[in-house]
């Protein structure tokens, strides 16, 4: 039945599908009369418009009555109805406006409340706060009487206050007051680093220097290794402050208060250092270690400042310090002595320097006085000799006896070879005062260079006045040649020999004092080899035995000296100055 129901409808909306609207399916009603009409028959179905017009006319007839009788209330209820409808839409706009107020004030609420607690929480931490004053104000004051103290010097309390910080920083990590407190502590705490760090730099003895230590190691800020470190840093730099100090303009004051000032302040400072620290272990760790040597700290701190002493030294040598440099070797050695208590004696450091000042010194006054010797000899004229003023020429022959060092009085004769010797004297004066016996070769190579730069200076006289000379002149020539040669030269050869005695180089060079010559240019001077230039101008020398002595004669006045090339060279006595003794029967 339901199927038949079913295709009815079906049959039925496909015939009066375009009819009547889609909203009327739903309604009951039109279903159940569209069942009605599908059981008429013709008749009846031809009958039924007419019905339904009838029926229709009825209601409209019934519905105007309705509403003639019933118009004041259609009236009143449409006025209702407008009225609702007006209230209702207040109504409906003032639930949108409560709606959209709700969360806001919802909001407000819950802002209120949390301030509520927050208030609430605060007045009991206030009510705490209130009975722990006392407390609170003794923590919040911690970083105000830490500066106070490390700024007035107590160390001591400074120290107690910082470890009670570090336990209430253990305790209360979180705590925002307590990181500001541990902030400004530690700031406190720096300074106070500074502090003493400071006094380490000025002069501070032996009791302050352990106190200081002992603050800086309860400090725990550096390892032991960094605090040797430390502590030769700032010392150090007190004893370059004082050092800085001493005045710079005159070189020998400032090398002996500079000797001065680091005697004494750099073994204080090294005595200082052994009182504090103990370095028993070696200077190099073993092998594979990677440990800092504590020892070789020390150790390298003390050669580091006797390396800026020497090189102090060296410059201010180098700038020249005048005669007194003999002074300065004594008080370096006696420095060098005092250090070697301490295991820092650099006394082995001293003498190549020293050395090389004195041989620096001794050619640089050669060069002068051979500079001196030219000046002289191109001014120089054999006509102003007082010999030629007597009318006779002398002749000339050695008037110092050996043995002696006073210098030849026929030199007098000769301006320029007086001139040269004084000034050569001069220079072995100031090498004396200062004369290792290391300088022997070189200031006997010096001496022989100076020594033919002046015959080659005699040679260049005697070409350039050799064609004006008279049978006089050339005669005042030749002595002033035989002056220089048998004069001037062994005398000079005699100054070397007592500056550098040949028993004493004979015995730091392990050989017999007879075999002395065979070391040329040592102690002595090459005779020959400064007067080969020479040979052809000199007369032939006649060697003589006068009272066990050595003399030349020379052939007399007026005659033609035989010419060097055709006479034999120097015999062994003339070229060296040696007495008999010194040479040895065996030569």
């Amino acid at each position: 039945m339901a199927a038949l129901d079913v295709e009815d409808e079906s049959i039925l909306a496909s015939i009066f599908k375009d009819s009547f609207p889609d909203s009327w399916r739903d309604n009951p009603d039109f279903a159940a009369y569209l069942s009605e009409l599908s059981s008429f028959g013709v008749d009846k179905l031809s009958r039924e418009p007419d019905r339904l017009a009838e029926e229709r006319a009825q209601i409209l007839q019934q519905t105007r009555e309705l509403a003639f009788s019933n118009y004041q209330t259609f009236i009143r209820t449409a006025d209702c109805t407008k009225h609702i409808y007006r209230d209702f839409g207040r109504v409906e706009s003032s639930v949108s406006r409560l709606l959209d107020k709700l969360p806001r004030f919802g909001e407000k609420c819950r802002g209120f409340m949390k301030e509520a607690e927050e208030i609430g929480a605060s007045r009991r931490m206030n009510s705490l706060t209130l009975n722990r004053h006392t407390e609170i104000l003794e923590i919040l004051e911690i970083p105000q009487l830490m500066d106070t103290c490390v700024r007035n010097g107590y160390y001591e309390e400074a120290l107690e206050l910082a470890v009670y910080v570090k336990r209430l920083e253990k305790k209360h990590t979180s705590l925002p007051v307590i990181q500001d407190i541990v902030r400004e502590v530690r700031q406190s705490t720096q300074l106070m680093l500074n502090q003493l760090l400071q006094q380490l730099r000025s002069n501070s003895q032996l009791p302050v220097c352990l106190r200081v230590i002992g603050y800086l190691r309860r400090m725990d800020v550096f390892t032991e290794a960094e605090l040797r470190v430390k502590f030769l840093q700032a010392r150090g730099a007190w004893l370059s402050s004082v050092l800085a100090a001493v005045p710079d303009d005159d070189p020998y004051f400032h090398i002996t208060k500079t000797i001065e000032a680091s005697r004494v302040h750099l073994f204080d400072i090294i005595t200082q250092y052994r009182a504090i620290f103990s370095d028993d272990e070696p200077l190099l760790p073993p092998a594979g270690s990677q440990a800092v040597s504590e020892g070789a700290i020390f150790h390298g701190w003390v050669v580091q400042k006797v390396a800026e002493f020497l090189q102090m030294l060296d410059r201010d040598l180098q700038r020249g310090v005048g005669g007194r440099l003999d002074s300065l070797l004594g008080q370096c050695m006696y420095f060098g002595l005092s250090f070697s208590r301490v295991g820092a004696d650099f006394r082995g450091q001293l003498a190549p320097m020293f050395q090389r000042v004195a041989t620096d010194t001794f050619r640089r006054a050669l060069q002068e006085a051979v500079e001196k010797f030219q000046e002289d000899m191109n001014l120089y004229t054999l006509i102003a000799l007082p010999a030629v003023l007597g009318g006779t020429i002398p002749p000339v022959a050695p008037s110092v006896q050996p043995g002696t060092l006073q210098p030849p009085m026929s030199l007098l004769d000769f301006q320029p070879l007086a001139c040269f010797l004084n000034n050569v004297l001069s220079a072995f004066n100031d090498l004396r005062l200062c004369c290792p016996v290391g300088l022997a070769q070189d200031v006997s190579a010096s001496l022989e260079d100076a020594l033919r730069t002046v015959t080659r200076q005699v040679l260049v006289f005697h070409r350039a006045e050799e064609s004006a000379f008279s049978s006089r002149e050339k005669e005042l020539f030749l002595r002033f040649c035989c002056c220089f040669a048998e004069d001037l030269i062994p005398f000079l050869n005699r100054c070397l020999q007592v500056l550098f005695p040949p028993a004493q180089l004979a015995l730091l060079l392990g050989v017999p004092a007879s075999q002395l010559h065979r070391y040329h240019g040592l102690g002595r001077i090459d005779i020959a080899a400064v007067l080969e230039p020479l040979d052809f101008l000199l007369p032939q020398r006649t060697m003589l035995e006068v009272d066990g002595t050595t003399k030349t004669e020379l052939p007399e006045p007026g005659t033609d000296p035989e010419p060097k090339s055709t006479r034999p060279g120097l015999t062994e006595s003339a070229a060296d100055p040696r007495s008999d003794e010194e040479r040895g029967p065996e030569e």
